[in-house]
């Protein structure tokens, strides 16, 4: 800077850089000897306050820089960490498509779903969700249909509005019935009153559960189903690895909603282990638990309004786990 003395004789640098550069914006020359008054000094008072003002700034936007490369580099960090969990989505889409491919296969049966009421809909709305969650989350997972799954029609617009990504759900559906899709010889309808006893998982064959939450009690209509089509059925094998628990009401029931159905049998597929599978799925609220377990098992009264409810969610096993209000406000409307 002309006439600046100090800033021309040396090169700058550090503050004493950035106080020549303040000088210079701020036209601050050097008084000639012997000038200085006393207006003068308070002028210069006034440009230097200004300056350090300057200063401050300066190292204020230094900091802010700082602040904002070390922001950057924890997001950084952070989408490095997120990567982790991108590598576990890809790893969940690779075996859900392994499972495409060489099985087993399980089909969610909607072809009984216009008995139901919009209620009942909801909750197996509620229960599609719970079974493709527990599906995606699986080491061993199933490739999942829904069948005779009709646009437009009440559980399409439920399973829609109550299903965030639904439309990115790594499954199939089709209008069309798994008559259609499968060899019947391949098939087994899984329902409660089959005589037939499921014992193992084959992946080549092809599960179908009933897409039924049933209130108004059609007992037996899975089972009736599955014969007029002619097609294996399978029960799970309750009564062979549990026991019946004493309660109040001498309530027992092998039926279980459809995620609870599927939740046993994931967990079998992982565990071969048929007690383990069963304790998983098999609230105690069923009135059944293991042999090891029975002497412990106090059930609490059962809702008889719901004792025979086929592939019904049990909100026993929610409410006498958290009776809390606000668990059962949270909870209204879920599977019953």
């Amino acid at each position: 800077m002309a006439g600046g003395g100090g800033c021309a004789a040396a090169e700058p640098d550090g503050d004493a850089a950035l106080a020549c550069e303040a000088l210079r914006l701020l036209r601050i020359e050097p008084a000639a000897p012997g000038a200085a008054r006393a207006g003068g000094s308070r002028n210069a008072l006034r440009k230097r306050r200004r300056w350090e003002r300057v200063l401050a700034a300066r190292r204020a936007k230094r900091r802010q820089e700082r602040q904002r490369s070390r922001a950057r580099r924890a997001q950084g960090a952070g989408a490095a960490g997120r990567g982790g969990g991108g590598a576990r989505a890809a790893l969940a889409r690779e075996r859900l498509l392994e499972a495409r491919a060489a099985g087993p296969r399980l089909c969610v049966d909607l072809g009984v779903a216009a008995r139901m009421s919009h209620k009942e809909t909801s909750r197996l709305a509620s229960q599609i969700r719970r079974l493709y969650g527990s599906n995606r989350r699986a080491e061993k997972p199933f490739w999942l249909y829904l069948t005779q799954f009709v646009a437009g029609s009440l559980i399409y617009e439920e399973c829609f509005r109550m299903n965030d990504g639904f439309s990115s759900y790594l499954m199939d559906t089709t209008e069309e019935s798994y008559l259609d899709l499968f060899p019947s010889d391949a098939i087994v309808y899984l329902t409660p009153d089959s005589e037939n006893v499921l014992e193992d998982i084959d992946p080549n064959k092809v599960y179908v559960l009933g897409g039924l939450v049933d209130e108004s009690i059609h007992k037996k209509l899975t089972l009736r189903r599955a014969e007029e089509q002619s097609l294996q059925t399978a029960r799970l094998p309750i009564r062979e690895y549990m026991v019946k628990a004493a309660n109040s009401k001498n309530y027992h029931s092998e039926t279980l909603a459809i995620n609870q159905v599927f939740d046993v049998l994931l967990t079998y597929r992982e565990t071969r282990s048929w007690p383990a599978a069963l304790k998983a799925g098999v609230s105690s609220g069923k009135g059944y638990v293991l042999p090891d377990t029975a002497e412990e098992a106090e059930i609490p009264p059962h809702d008889n309004a719901q004792e025979d409810s086929l592939f019904c969610d049990v909100k026993e096993q929610h409410v006498q786990e958290n009776q809390t209000p606000d668990f059962k406000q949270r909870h209204e409307g879920e599977c019953a």
